[in-house]
């Protein structure tokens, strides 16, 4: 079956969006340019159906280049609280809401989220929230995804004192108070690693394995915006990838799907590379691969383990960088152990230290290679990059550094919390891409949503405004102290040509897949939206206001109508 949309504005490859059409066979688009008819009638042959968009714009199906949708399936049981402000009333939310829901039916409160800035630098304490659950474990996440604030039963439970070792040191740890003793302030994950103890105690364990009903409401999110194609940023089970290749084996993926697993340093590598090769063989796909291996560098700016150049500005012994997880050395083997297996490598950097570490590694790497006379043939992918030092804006391109930005972060999301750690004017400068666009580098786009929660902004065009204008809609900066909410520095937008390359093109070259989507070409999917207002026209305020009015997936209809 061949299909001709015609009298459309079609994002070209360059992106600009131009008056044309596009036809296409099946599930490959075989003619995209001028709205010619004796041109598009010699691609289209003889009777194809034949829609008039009537000037809709057209663009490629969305790639989001770091996203978990594994996790946000899995956190719907977590329960969503308003964002309070002040503690005292998101106490008095936990506190009404235990007592309406006893333990009995809730054995374990997970409340999702705090502001990261409701407490300073020291955190919360775990006999604040004794005042409103003591009965039963009881967890607050922070808004940044990268804290947690448990109950004194809740570490009671787990086992956890003053002569427990954390399980990353400085990274994935408890925070303790002068004795040691758990404060109740837990960075990163570290409780996980104690919460079969818990589970056990309370005769209760949270949905763990996906299924196809859990994954369903975030599949049917990415029909309904346009993403055609995913990077999951880290794999959770082996159950996550048997429902997708399920999925896939029905017809039903409606997706491209790529993966990474997830290791921590040198010596844990060649299990964890070993474990991707098994997914490959058990589960890729035409749709599903993993290339990908994935490395938590450091923290976040938020929780103070961001690594960074200069100590913290609240540290009076001038000793406290922040934490990495790797230094130079260790992760330039980490990359050419994953050069020699043919395997890509996406980290975790959002410090100005843990960048500049990230590039001497790879700089250092490929020097070695090149010694050795071996080829150099993946791709080393920085995530966040939050904050840069400028002197290293130009490493990525001129090193072959991909950079992948969660477009969604650029306004008001994580409030000020980093400022106990950093410098109001190293805040000023934080999420800065420009530079590096301005340079060559290749600069993808994505959303990196964890849960439910924020499943929502997921939505590119949401990202994309966010990005282009530095003013969250959801979280907006105090307007008294940021005119418009805007966050600094304005020069920091992104154009919405930029924006749209990068969630499109950037996006499909990350997952090595720019031969076969990411641009209107001929020999590339029909994996396309129509939009109800072209995006570089439209009100910047209201670019996330923009109707999916059509997705196709494959030539297939995926939502809407033509």
């Amino acid at each position: 079956m061949t299909t001709v949309l015609r009298n459309a504005n079609l994002l070209a490859p360059e992106g600009q969006i131009k008056k044309g059409a596009l036809v296409y066979e099946g599930e490959t688009i075989v003619y995209a340019g001028a709205d010619d008819e004796k041109t598009w009638k010699a691609a289209a042959g003889a009777d194809p159906a034949l829609f008039d968009l009537e000037g809709r714009t057209v663009i490629p199906g969305f790639v989001d280049s770091h996203i978990h949708p594994a996790a946000v399936a899995l956190s719907s049981w977590h329960i969503k609280i308003p964002m309070f402000q002040k503690a005292e009333d998101l106490l008095s939310y936990i506190k009404d809401y235990a007592r309406e829901h006893p333990k009995e039916e809730v054995p374990f409160l997970y409340f999702e989220y705090y502001p990261t800035d409701m407490f300073d630098a020291s955190g919360p304490a775990k006999e604040l929230l004794d005042t409103a659950v003591s009965d039963r474990p009881c967890l607050c996440q922070d808004f940044g995804e990268h804290m947690h604030w448990v109950n004194s039963k809740m570490l009671e439970m787990m086992e956890v004192d003053e002569n427990t070792p954390d399980p990353v040191p400085g990274l994935e740890m408890f925070v303790r108070d002068e004795k040691g003793r758990p404060t109740g302030w837990v960075k990163e994950m570290a409780w996980l690693s104690f919460a079969d103890k818990m589970y056990e105690k309370i005769g209760w364990k949270p949905p763990q394995d996906l299924d196809t009903q859990s994954l369903a409401p975030v599949l049917d999110f990415f029909k309904e915006h346009g993403i055609t194609a995913v990077f999951d940023a880290v794999v959770e089970s082996r159950a996550q990838m048997e429902v997708l290749k399920k999925l896939d084996d029905q017809g039903q993926l409606k997706l491209y799907y790529d993966a990474a697993v997830r290791f921590w340093s040198y010596e844990d590598l060649p299990q964890k590379i070993a474990q991707l090769r098994d997914y490959q063989a058990q589960y890729g796909s035409k749709h599903i691969k993993l290339n990908t291996m994935k490395l938590f560098l450091d923290g976040t700016n938020e929780a103070g383990n961001g690594a960074l150049l200069n100590p913290h500005v609240n540290d009076p012994f001038g000793t406290n960088y922040g934490e990495i997880k790797m230094e130079e050395e260790e992760l330039k083997q980490c990359f050419l152990l994953c050069n020699q297996e043919g395997l890509d490598v996406h980290l975790h950097i959002v410090g100005d230290r843990a960048f500049r570490t990230g590039w001497k590694a790879v700089k250092a790497a490929k020097e070695e290679a090149a010694a050795q006379g071996a080829l150099w043939s993946i791709q080393i992918i920085f995530a966040h990059c939050e904050l840069v030092a400028p002197e290293d804006m130009a490493k990525p391109a001129e090193l072959g550094i991909s950079i992948n930005w969660s477009c969604h972060w650029s306004g008001g999301y994580f409030g000020e919390e980093a400022k106990n750690f950093i410098p109001e004017d190293r805040w000023n400068q934080m999420y800065q891409f420009n530079p590096m666009l301005e340079s060559g580098a290749q600069v993808a786009f994505s959303s990196d949503v964890v849960t439910y929660y924020e499943l929502e902004r997921a939505n590119p065009l949401f990202g994309m405004q966010i990005a282009n204008t530095r003013i969250d809609p959801q979280f907006p900066l105090s307007p008294e102290r940021f005119p418009e909410s805007r966050r600094p520095a304005e020069e920091a937008c992104i154009s919405m040509e930029n924006l749209l390359k990068g969630y499109t093109a950037a996006a499909a070259k990350q997952l090595h897949w720019e031969n076969k989507m990411g641009s209107l070409e001929a020999g590339k999917l029909a994996n396309l939206c129509i939009l109800s207002e072209d995006p570089l026209k439209a009100d910047l305020q209201k670019v996330k206001d923009i109707q999916f009015e059509t997705v196709i997936f494959e030539g297939e209809v995926i939502h809407g109508k033509l």
